[in-house]
């Protein structure tokens, strides 16, 4: 495809129009304008009809695969084989991400020449780019020649942490002291390690009977903290979370629970559902088994669907033999489904440590909370923002009553105080 270019208009207009007018106000200079204008014409259709093999093997190659994160420039390679010494490049980038140039001008100083593009991705996801648009001069630079190229460029991005890792990194990440386990932990232990001859101030629960017999002198039990225990966060992608960008609060929570296992040396999985369970990485550690965690999440998107507590509580039940803490990251503000979870989290609790855990609804708090009232609508906002918070609180005690832990969360502080929670399960050894 070639298109006129501004020098063939200025061409014209210095050209082809004084020669025109002077031919018709003069007409002893007819003739010569005519040639005038003959030899411009003609020099404008070769240069046209040559422009094409001006992009003749011109090739633009994009990398396979491109590793973004959300919200942050990154800038990846374009590859230019057999281009003009000039050339106007572009790309068909989706709707979802923002380039800090339309398209760039590249000067090739030979056949190959790289240059780099330049975006900031909007959304997380999978994305790909299909198609690479080029554009150069004609060798009059009276016309603009445009071509493209197939392209198969993958890119994903990925959960931007950044935020997360100012909450809880003076806390969590950064802690004091040699080891994974520098903060105390309340009790004896729970696994078994060895016997030994009892001691002053042993206990009876202590003394293990059997071998006492045998050995006919008291021998006790010694039990050591536990290292190795199974974390797995739960994410709800159905309707509920929605809501006010609370999925990409959620799936950022729990990496970072993740990366606060990792540094306890505790084991860390995942498992995504709405209304049947999506996703599931078996409970693991190191960088690697990060990585994947991560990779099985970028791509989460909230579906217009009602989550199914009961397939989700048959999944874990037949899955996980080892007991685990289990956080599950929903929203239980609707009744139906709240009764609905209330009674699978009583029969996980039965050999799992759950914990339930929302963000806040903006509305819902206690009444007279706010002292600013201007109108009747926002008395009745307050009533029923104040409904909302009282049905949340009977659901904590019904869950409590289950044995089942309630976290509301702050929604602008997930992150610190879902590993807040995880410390202090793992302080108190209830895993």
């Amino acid at each position: 495809m070639i298109v006129p270019s501004n020098r063939l208009i200025w061409f014209v207009a210095a050209v082809v129009l004084p020669a025109s007018a002077i031919g018709g106000l003069v007409p002893r200079s007819a003739q010569v304008c005519s040639i005038m204008i003959a030899a411009a014409l003609t020099a404008a259709i070769l240069d046209a009809i040559f422009a094409p093999r001006r992009l003749n093997g011109v090739q633009v190659r994009l990398p396979e695969l491109v590793r973004m994160t959300l919200d942050r420039e990154t800038a990846f390679a374009l590859r230019i084989e057999n281009s003009p010494a000039r050339l106007r490049v572009g790309l068909a980038m989706p709707g979802e991400f923002v380039a800090k140039d339309e398209s760039l001008v590249v000067d090739v100083p030979s056949a190959l020449a790289q240059v780099n593009w330049v975006c900031t991705p909007r959304k997380r996801g999978s994305y790909r780019i299909e198609r690479c648009y080029f554009e150069a001069a004609s060798a009059l630079g009276f016309w603009a020649v445009r071509g493209q190229t197939p392209a198969s460029c993958e890119i994903r991005v990925y959960p931007n942490l950044s935020n997360e890792s100012r909450q809880v990194a003076a806390a969590f990440l950064n802690r004091g002291g040699a080891g994974a386990h520098a903060q105390r932990m309340i009790g004896k232990g729970r696994e078994f390690e060895k016997l030994r001859e009892y001691e002053h101030r042993d206990t009876f629960d202590d003394i293990h009977w059997k071998t006492t017999a045998k050995r006919g002198r008291p021998i006790t039990k010694v039990f050591q903290l536990e290292r190795t225990q199974e974390v797995y966060a739960v994410i709800d992608a159905s309707r509920l979370t929605a809501r006010e960008d609370i999925l990409e609060r959620y799936v950022n929570s729990a990496l970072m629970l993740g990366a606060v296992t990792e540094k306890q040396g505790d084991l860390f999985g995942l498992v995504t559902f709405s209304d049947r369970v999506h996703g599931f990485v078996r409970a693991r550690n190191g960088k690697s088994h990060f990585n994947a965690c991560r990779e099985s999440i970028y791509t989460l998107q909230t579906r217009l669907v009602s989550p199914d507590f009961d397939e989700l509580g048959a999944f874990l039940r037949t899955r996980l033999r080892r007991r685990a803490l289990l956080v599950v990251l929903t929203a239980l503000d609707d009744p139906a489904l709240a009764e609905s979870f209330l009674r699978n989290a009583s029969l996980l609790r039965r050999k799992h440590v759950v914990l339930a855990a929302m963000a806040a609804p903006p509305t819902a708090e206690p009444l007279f909370t706010r002292e600013a009232v201007e109108s009747e609508e926002d008395i009745y906002r307050a009533l029923g923002g104040h409904l909302a918070w009282r049905k949340i609180k009977e659901l904590e005690r019904a869950l409590q009553h289950q044995g089942v832990r309630f976290l509301l969360l702050d929604p602008m502080r997930i992150a610190a105080q879902v590993t807040a929670a995880y410390q202090s399960v793992k302080q108190r050894q209830l895993i």
